[in-house]
């Protein structure tokens, strides 16, 4: 029996906290450890095939060459690799990922990268052009998200992604409820369904993060989350969609009930905030996410994701000035001067921030408009394609980021199977099942019908050989089905540390 199986058999019925602990200790029994050990070494060897399949096959550098490479030689290196992965994403095997991808597209922002290159915003006296990018994309993104019909000025600041946009709002509103509220055990009340980001700047920042399940239609339970709240609640948050199952929560009762306790209220429109308003435009019912609800005073929106930057931008957005000053670092005492950095980070990127400038202006209003209208009827194909498949149910009512789950088949079993005929998906939990993100890539002539004709394929795979145990399917379901997080997280991180490994 597996450690999963045993864990399994004997702790289904016990709070989850509780099997964890045992877990904890259990793993120091050194024969408990040994058996963990020999099927964590079965998870990694086949881990280290697909995170490591160059290995054998380009020139592995563990020091500084004594003389520096040949520039030619390098770039072929580069190229090279990089031939065996675009025909992965060109194609469109991938959920997400790549948002665009338009060959012309790329090669534009590479062009723009390549002028700026030297460009740091944090030496705003140099390059006065990188606050330009900046401040404007600030500004376009907020009259995007409800700025113009707001009574306060939405004012915000460009980050590195989605998470960074999530922590620094999160770090924002702890130190706004400690100063003037005098909070100084804060909590944040989130839906189940919130992102990863929100755990990670819970424990970044030392706040208790009150997480409520979800309600059966995948969404937000607001009454739920209303007896979650507490004196020491700084934020509430909503999800516009939510990663998992792509469906949005109901903000604008969220935001209501944020603003009658005078706390915060956060939507995270990273996956959707460049999708819905244009959707809205163009006829679907989506309900005000944004700043048009006056209890909203935060939205996290990713520029590098459908709003087509190259990687490594997004936008934090605040109801007025003075709650941004709480994201804010400043040092007037440093030997070295005075310093100020608006993000986490102190010298930044220009380059990319210029990429995305260029992005959201080569594009406009009716290039979002068009590229929206694309993914949705894709995502309508592709939806009502999983739900003609009998084993497979949709879960929720998403638009364009679709989750699917099956009552009698292994779902994660099927995602293998996926894997085989190259599509890249995300494995999912609470339920179990599994999701595409539609983007521009998967609009293209076939695509659609590819991906549902080899979804078939699989369940009638999985159907008629449930024997098999697949690749990574043991541990998604371990992850999914046994409450044992230490465990879990013992694999992740040998799995960190491999990617470091030359």
């Amino acid at each position: 029996m597996s450690i999963k199986d045993l864990a399994k058999k004997q702790f289904k019925k016990i709070n989850p906290e509780v099997v964890g602990k045992v877990f904890k200790v259990a793993k120091k029994i050194p024969f408990v450890r040994r058996r963990i050990e020999r099927e964590l070494d079965g998870f990694m060897a086949d881990m280290e095939k697909a995170a490591k399949p160059y290995r054998d096959e380009f020139p592995r550098y563990r020091r500084l060459p004594n003389e520096g490479i040949a520039r030619d030689e390098v770039i072929d290196q580069i190229t090279a690799m990089r031939s065996r992965e675009d025909d992965r994403w060109r194609d469109g095997f991938v959920s997400g990922a790549v948002y665009h991808g338009d060959t012309e597209h790329i090669d534009f922002l590479n062009r723009v990268y390549a002028l700026t290159s030297q460009s740091n915003p944090l030496h705003s006296d140099l390059w006065p052009s990188a606050t330009k990018f900046e401040a404007e994309i600030v500004s376009m993104t907020a009259q995007m998200l409800g700025a113009a019909k707001s009574d306060d000025e939405i004012v915000g600041c460009v980050s590195s992604g989605g998470t960074e946009s999530i922590m620094l709002a999160m770090k924002t509103y702890r130190d706004w409820a400690r100063e003037h509220r005098g909070i100084t055990s804060p909590e944040m009340v989130v839906p189940t369904s919130v992102h990863a980001a929100f755990d990670k700047a819970a424990r970044y920042f030392n706040i208790k993060q009150v997480k409520v399940p979800v309600g059966e239609d995948f969404r937000a339970d607001v009454e739920a989350m209303r007896k979650a709240v507490t004196r020491n609640t700084v934020v509430i948050v909503g999800s516009a969609p939510c990663f998992p199952h792509g469906v949005v929560d109901p903000i604008e009762a969220l935001s209501e009930l944020a603003r009658s306790r005078g706390i915060g209220f956060h939507t995270d429109a990273c996956l959707g905030g460049f999708v819905l308003p244009w959707a809205e435009q163009l006829g679907h019912q989506i309900a005000p996410f944004d700043f048009r609800l006056p209890g909203v005073t935060s939205i996290s929106a990713d520029t590098h994701k459908y709003g087509y930057a190259a990687k490594g931008t997004s936008v934090v957005l605040y109801r007025g000035r003075e709650l941004r000053h709480h994201q804010y670092y400043t040092v007037g005492d440093w030997p070295g001067g005075l310093y100020f950095s608006p993000t986490f980070a102190g010298s930044r990127p220009g380059a990319l921030s210029a990429a995305c400038w260029a992005a959201m202006l080569s594009i406009g209003e009716e290039g979002y408009r068009e590229a929206t209208r694309r993914i949705l009827e894709t995502g309508e194909i592709i939806r009502n394609g999983i739900c003609e498949i009998p084993e497979l149910d949709v879960l929720g009512n998403p638009l364009w980021v679709i989750a699917f789950a099956s009552k009698t088949l292994n779902i994660y079993k099927v995602m293998d199977f996926m894997g085989k005929r190259h599509w890249n998906l995300n494995g999912l939990h609470s339920p179990a099942c599994v999701h595409i993100a539609v983007t521009l890539r998967h609009t293209q002539e076939g695509v659609a019908e590819r991906f549902l004709a080899d979804l078939r394929d699989a369940v009638e795979h999985v159907r008629a050989h449930p024997e098999e145990a697949g690749t990574m399917a043991p541990m998604y379901g371990m992850a999914a089905t046994v409450p044992v997080t230490d465990v879990v997280g013992d694999v992740l991180n040998r799995y960190i540390d491999l990617l470091y490994e030359v």
